[in-house]
């Protein structure tokens, strides 16, 4: 893989940090811990099911920092979430410590129809029994387990289909959904492995930049076999392929209980009442009592 090609920093994603046996409890993973397939598509299954994607840091007015200790406090004591540089910073680290090889990947995402962004995404790339996976726990409405990187036709997971193309000519690869129908492009990659500073940077983007959607309204999202479950700002909903979406307007305290009761999300009073600031105005008007 591309790590071997060049010489890297000693631990430059202080893996020696890593509180294994806190991982696998907080993710409720008991089973086999051997560097194969199985262990591999067994513990992004429950890192997917159990951490939910958020930003909820921001809206805290907290930083959001992708070193792997400060990932752990938030997402493995704290029994919080995260975005996609903290979720694969996280699970890469567990992944290197029982003995997988894998590159760390930055990707563009949105359509193939849509102005080109910057690199925003993290995901992984895992080999496994000589062939090469696509691992990303960070996505929220993404993967509930790897994929093959090499296109080798559709995958279905649970009400999800997913797969890959590419390289193409200039060395780009897609990650598609299928939705209604027709293959949508939800990010694009190269094999480039990056290095932590890459991260940081990526990461630095997203947190400042002004219209970046991680600072315009909580985003909290559970992709499980049979749906996706999405708090977007108060609006709450759940979404199957091939069904209309069931979304409902939530009040404040709705917005609260929801993140507890869907997302095994708790906040204290004080963060309970930042957040609800910053929520958007309700666009139904309550009524009089």
């Amino acid at each position: 893989m591309g790590t071997e090609d060049q010489p890297q920093p000693a631990d430059e994603w202080e893996n020696h940090l890593l509180d294994l046996d806190a991982y696998l409890k907080r993710v409720g993973h008991t089973g086999s811990v051997a560097p194969d397939a199985a262990t591999l598509t067994a513990l992004h299954r429950a890192h997917v099911a159990t951490i939910p994607f958020e930003n909820l840091a921001l809206m805290l007015d907290r930083p959001v920092r992708t070193d792997l200790g400060s990932v752990q406090d938030k997402l493995v004591h704290q029994g919080r979430g995260g975005y996609c540089y903290e979720q694969n910073t996280l699970f890469g680290a567990v992944l290197q410590r029982l003995g997988f090889r894998l590159d760390r990947l930055l990707a563009r995402v949105g359509s193939d129809q849509e102005p080109l962004r910057p690199r925003t995404h993290m995901v992984l790339s895992v080999e496994v029994d000589g062939r090469r996976l696509l691992a990303d726990t960070g996505f929220g409405n993404g993967l509930l387990e790897p994929i093959p990187l090499d296109p080798d036709g559709p995958r279905q997971q649970g009400v999800w289909t997913y797969r890959t193309l590419g390289p193409d000519a200039t060395g780009v690869r897609r990650f598609q959904e299928l939705a209604a129908g027709e293959w949508q492009t939800r990010y694009r990659f190269t094999d480039e492995p990056q290095h932590a500073v890459d991260v940081a940077m990526s990461n630095h983007y997203t947190t400042t930049w002004p219209t970046s959607p991680f600072l315009q309204r909580p985003i909290v999202i559970r992709r499980e076999a049979g749906g996706t479950r999405e708090l977007i700002g108060r609006q709450f909903s759940l979404l199957v392929p091939g069904r209309a979406s069931e979304s409902v307007e939530l009040s404040d305290a709705g917005v609260i209980s929801a993140l507890h009761d869907t997302f095994g999300l708790d906040f204290t009073p004080e963060e309970q009442a930042v957040l609800r600031a910053r929520l958007p105005s309700p666009l139904t008007p309550p009524q009089p009592r």
